[in-house]
């Protein structure tokens, strides 16, 4: 049979035509099972997050989380951006290679964290003082607070004043805002605040005695305080309280914990007379753990914190460098307190952290670590003191969220 030139037989016609509806038929299916996957998808997320609520000081415990490793997370800082990270906290420069320290999110189990925002902050500092009060650990806090809060400040807008040994000063102008730091490493006085006595046997508390400190603390708008690791010396404390014309050679020896108590009754006296809650509001950092016997996480060949690139993954591990003791006296004299005090607590977070100190890659005596004493880590570590950026990002996170 002859074909008209430009037509199809009518069974090649039906062939093609139902061709095309079996491909449209396979299209279809294809399409809807790509969006039922992606709302399958969608109805998990909305699930994971409808499981956590909004973050609610009095229904979240910032201790319940964990460390979950986010690759695509960013530091909010690094040592290029910030001009103001100190020498002995700014591990890169003194040659730490690894970075995964770096990625780490604190996840709370039935809230959600939220980020730190710069300009939120800002605003709410607007007009006031802001101060950190507290030993070498707070000063780091405070140095992370103010790498987070200076990034997105024009130059002339901003200043550092570190005049003096005991306190410095960040202030933004256009906000008439500043962020400070006072060095107080019991809170109370003793004779090793400035010029510090290195030699811990011959430190003597002022158990009763605050005003020299805290008549700098006046007058401020946010008080943030911590006080800890000066504490844990190993032997009972020399102590005197009152004023004796025989002076600090009247001292008593007195067990770390009863000291301790003796300490913060001081200062919690003083909070309770002299702050307006109305006008200021006070904060406590719980201890900040150091990592000193790797046998705490089962690390038995470890020496220290020294080359430890990862967290500690189980639930509630507690090592020796955290005191339960002090803990409860922190707690017992705050909650009798008649100025209301804001707990935070970074311990339980912290003590998962073993890959988050200075380690070797610090300095000491204002001079980096020698070859020689980097090979030397049972020495020289520093298991104490946190990088930068690091870990104190994570607490002024926390911080943030109780603002």
């Amino acid at each position: 049979m002859k074909l008209s030139k430009g037509k199809l037989p009518l069974s090649l016609m039906a062939i093609i035509i139902s061709a095309v509806a079996f491909s449209g038929v396979i299209f279809t299916e294809d399409l809807r099972f790509l969006t039922e996957e992606k709302e399958k998808s969608m109805r998990k997320d909305e699930l994971i997050d409808e499981d956590k609520i909004g973050f609610n000081p009095s229904e979240c415990k910032v201790m319940d989380g964990q460390w979950v490793f986010n690759s695509s997370m960013e530091p909010p800082y690094t040592e290029q951006t910030c001009p103001y990270i100190e020498k002995q906290v700014a591990c890169q420069s003194h040659g730490r290679k690894d970075k995964d320290f770096l990625h780490w999110e604190w996840q709370l189990d039935d809230c959600t964290l939220p980020r730190f925002n710069a300009r939120v902050v800002l605003e709410k500092l607007r007009g006031k003082r802001m101060m950190f009060v507290g030993d070498s650990l707070q000063r780091g806090q405070w140095l992370s607070f103010v790498c987070m809060l200076q990034a997105g400040i024009p130059e002339d807008q901003k200043f550092m004043n570190r005049s003096t040994r005991s306190l410095a000063v960040f202030g933004a102008k256009e906000f008439n805002a500043t962020v400070e730091f006072y060095w107080a490493p019991f809170l109370i006085e003793s004779n090793s605040d400035l010029p510090i006595i290195t030699d811990t046997t011959k430190r003597i508390l002022h158990v009763d005695s605050i005003a020299k400190h805290a008549k700098n603390w006046v007058g401020v708008d946010i008080l943030v305080f911590n006080t800890y690791v000066w504490w844990m010396t190993g032997h009972k404390l020399k102590s005197v309280w009152g004023s004796f014309s025989n002076g600090d050679e009247g001292n008593e020896e007195l067990d770390i914990v009863f000291a301790y108590r003796l300490g913060l009754k001081t200062w919690a006296n003083w909070v309770d007379s002299n702050i307006d809650p109305d006008l200021t509001r006070v904060f406590f950092i719980t201890m900040s753990p150091a990592h000193m016997r790797s046998t705490d996480w089962g690390n038995e060949k470890g020496i220290k914190c020294y080359n430890e690139t990862k967290p500690v993954m189980k639930r509630g591990h507690w090592g020796s460098g955290s005191n339960k003791q002090l803990m409860e006296v922190v707690s017992n004299i705050i909650e009798k307190m008649r100025v209301p005090v804001t707990i935070v607590n970074i311990t339980q977070l912290s003590e998962y952290r073993i890959d988050g100190h200075v380690s070797v890659y610090t300095e000491t005596g204002g001079q980096k670590l020698t070859r020689k004493q980097k090979a030397n880590p049972k020495r020289y570590a520093d298991c104490i003191h946190w990088c930068l950026p690091g870990v104190p990002d994570t607490w002024n996170q926390v911080l943030y969220a109780y603002l």
